[in-house]
């Protein structure tokens, strides 16, 4: 960041904090930031599954960022080979970890995997960081293959019944997100986040989104969308004719349930990272007023903040707002967009068939 940038960004928090509307809906005060910044490996890391042997292997390559970025190669080197170790010698109990259905499948990624991890080795003894990079890249998008055929045709998590008449995503769904800049891919983590993934899906699929503006627009902060044209301020259901409102909702690493309806600062938890943070430009966050925790209904942002100053749970938007996708392709759009642009449409590519209209 320049110091000019630096100069900007203490504003931007200056005017964030202290002269918020309270009328609007409210995102939260502007957090720093998480050095964290792949989305894929949040996404990878927020999957409800248990397997010790490719979450092993699947830190050990994610952890060679860092080295490569440091250049130290015998350590890069010694992370790659040990991933092939794994993969040859852990072949057996990584299948038979799998439904019987699913094995076939996976025996064939592990082939195609353990040979790309041996060309992975030969690089990193090379030295070439270009294509060490693009090959891990590759490795850890089989890994995350891998791990997706271990999730159950079950959905893991209960959802109470006070929030039946909600639409939920029972799992992830991809979108292409249509702007007058360009366009963006996102993938809608329901897993974690099924009622604010639910409510978005479903409004995405109802058109809800097209041709809405880009309502605000903060540099190095957030821009939002989803207030829709006239003067209410979310989806009115029309069979209710009632405002359609979306609990809070943040899951934590190694608890069993939800948290709804109740912030991070509520319950004493100042320290704590939720499964879906807002640790990466593009992080997709829904929106609620400054009044209600509970009352958002359809508006939601991207969260554009430099991750780089402080961790995930110390900031000022995490347990506060809920995330519930992320960006993985076209980041570079959302710093062109501003409030002179809009969405043009958004269009549900993958998982529609995951969500269902209530309970």
């Amino acid at each position: 960041m320049t110091y000019s940038q630096f100069l900007k960004f203490l504003l931007t928090t200056a005017f964030t904090v202290f002269f918020l509307p309270l009328g609007n809906p409210a995102i939260a005060a502007l957090p720093p930031g998480n050095a964290v910044k792949d989305p894929y490996a949040i996404l990878r890391n927020a999957l409800p599954i248990e397997q010790k042997d490719l979450r092993e292997i699947q830190h050990k390559l994610e952890d060679t960022s860092d080295l490569v970025r440091s250049n130290r190669w015998p350590a890069v080197n010694k992370a790659a080979s040990s991933s092939e170790f794994l993969v040859s010698n852990r072949k057996n109990q990584i299948l038979e970890s799998l439904p019987e259905a699913r094995r076939n499948e996976a025996e064939t990624i592990l082939g195609t995997l353990k040979i790309d991890l041996e060309i992975l080795s030969e690089l990193a003894t090379k030295k070439d960081k270009l294509s060490f990079i693009e090959k891990r890249r590759e490795c850890l998008k089989q890994v995350g293959e891998l791990e997706a055929l271990l999730l159950s045709d079950e959905f893991p998590y209960l959802i109470p019944e006070e929030f039946n008449s909600l639409p939920r995503l029972l799992g992830r769904a991809t979108v292409l997100i249509e702007t007058t800049q360009g366009n963006l891919n996102a993938i809608i983590d329901g897993y974690n986040a099924p009622l604010t993934a639910g409510a978005f899906i479903d409004l995405a699929l109802k058109g809800f989104y097209d041709g809405l503006p880009i309502s605000r627009a903060e540099e190095f902060y957030v821009l939002e969308t989803g207030d829709p044209k006239g003067p209410e301020v979310g989806y009115i259901d029309p069979e209710t004719k009632q405002e359609r409102h979306v609990p809070l909702e943040i899951r934590l690493p190694g608890k069993g349930e939800t948290i709804y309806n109740q912030t991070f600062e509520e319950l004493g938890l100042y320290t704590e990272t939720s499964i879906l943070p807002f640790a990466t430009v593009g992080t997709m966050g829904w929106a609620h007023s400054s009044q209600a925790v509970d009352d958002g209904s359809s508006q939601f942002f991207f969260f554009l903040y430099e991750a780089e100053l402080n961790p995930a749970g110390r900031n000022l938007i995490d347990g506060r707002n809920a995330a519930f996708g992320y960006v993985v392709e076209g980041n570079e759009i959302l710093q062109e967009l501003g409030v002179d642009d809009q969405i043009k449409a958004i269009k549900v590519i993958d998982g529609a068939d995951r969500l269902l209209p209530h309970a």
